[in-house]
């Protein structure tokens, strides 16, 4: 098997030898670019295409971004593994957003830095344990937002009528009166909220109805 062409980029020189350095013992893996000037890497990437290029981050900034963007677009054949001294989450999805296809923070082991090169040159994204919890959490949030947001747009504007006044703590009778419904008919509404909702108690649909600005506290 051929050897894992590495590129490194970091604008801090003793850094990004460094980082060479550690990989330079690695049999399976050749550094063919190091570069701490923008223009020499992207002049460097028309005749020397690594397979993994180490982006060292230090702080996150929009030409930053653009490099990132460019070279994923220009060089789609180069994966880019980022790694940075910070992995706050806004700066991990910014990099991802702009083409990264791994992340490792700077306390990462040398062991997981060639784990990640292995992985990326099979074809697979790589973030270390605390960057994937970190991820996931995001995305279960994002996943319980849409689903909210989705229930809403489910329900109807006689639905939401009635959620809203039995958020105001009327009763079935008070409701049915004020709408000019059968109290039976207004029971049916409230069912029928609490099952495109998937909520078990009146509690939870009153938290839900002030979680998504439909009840007025």
């Amino acid at each position: 098997m051929s050897k894992i062409k590495v590129g490194i980029y970091d604008e801090h020189k003793l850094t990004q030898v460094g980082i060479g350095s550690l990989l330079k013992s690695v049999e399976d893996i050749e550094i063919t670019l190091q570069s701490n000037e923008k223009a020499h890497l992207l002049d460097s990437l028309n005749s020397i295409c690594p397979n993994i290029l180490i982006i060292n981050l230090h702080e996150l900034n929009s030409p930053l971004i653009n490099l990132i963007s460019q070279i994923s677009t220009g060089y789609p054949q180069v994966r880019i593994l980022i790694v940075s001294v910070k992995k706050e989450e806004d700066i991990i999805l910014k990099t991802i957003k702009a083409g990264a296809k791994g992340f490792l923070s700077k306390d990462s082991e040398k062991d997981e830095l060639i784990e990640a090169i292995y992985t990326l040159r099979s074809g697979y994204d790589y973030y270390n344990k605390s960057i994937t919890h970190l991820l996931l959490n995001k995305y279960i949030h994002q996943l319980k937002t849409e689903n909210e947001s989705a229930g809403v747009k489910n329900l109807s504007i006689r639905e939401i009528e009635i959620m809203k006044l039995w958020g105001n703590s009327l009763t079935n009778k008070e409701i049915a009166e004020k709408l000019y419904l059968s109290v039976r008919t207004v029971e049916t509404h409230k069912n029928h909220i609490m099952q495109k909702l998937n909520l078990k108690t009146s509690v939870d649909l009153v938290k839900y109805g002030i979680k998504n600005n439909i009840i007025e506290i």
